[in-house]
C-alpha cells in the first residue's frame, strides 16, 4: 500500500477515473452493436451521425485510440452501405 498521501490520492483518482472510461467504453460498444444490428436503412441512418460523434469524443479523451475509432466508423459505414 503507498505510504504517501499523493500516492494515496493518486489511486483514489485512478479508480474513479478508470470508472468513468469503463461507462464511456461500454457505452459505445452498446451504441456499435445496436447500429450493427439495425436492419433498417433509413434507421441506421438516423443513428449513425450519434455514434460516430460519440466514437470521435471518446477517441479526443484517448479512452479508445484514434485508429480504433476510425475502423468501427469505417465499418459502420460500409454496414450502413450494404444495406438494402
Amino acid at each position: 500500500m503507498a505510504n504517501h498521501s499523493s500516492n494515496i490520492k493518486r489511486i483514489r483518482q485512478d479508480k474513479k477515473k478508470a470508472l468513468h472510461n469503463k461507462y464511456y467504453a461500454k457505452t459505445m460498444r452498446n451504441a456499435v452493436r445496436k447500429l450493427r444490428a439495425t436492419t433498417d436503412k433509413d434507421e441506421a441512418v438516423k443513428l449513425y451521425p450519434t455514434v460516430q460523434k460519440l466514437l470521435d469524443k471518446l477517441a479526443k479523451t484517448n479512452i479508445i485510440h484514434s485508429n480504433k475509432a476510425a475502423n468501427l466508423k469505417s465499418s459502420l459505414a460500409l454496414h450502413i452501405n450494404k444495406l438494402g
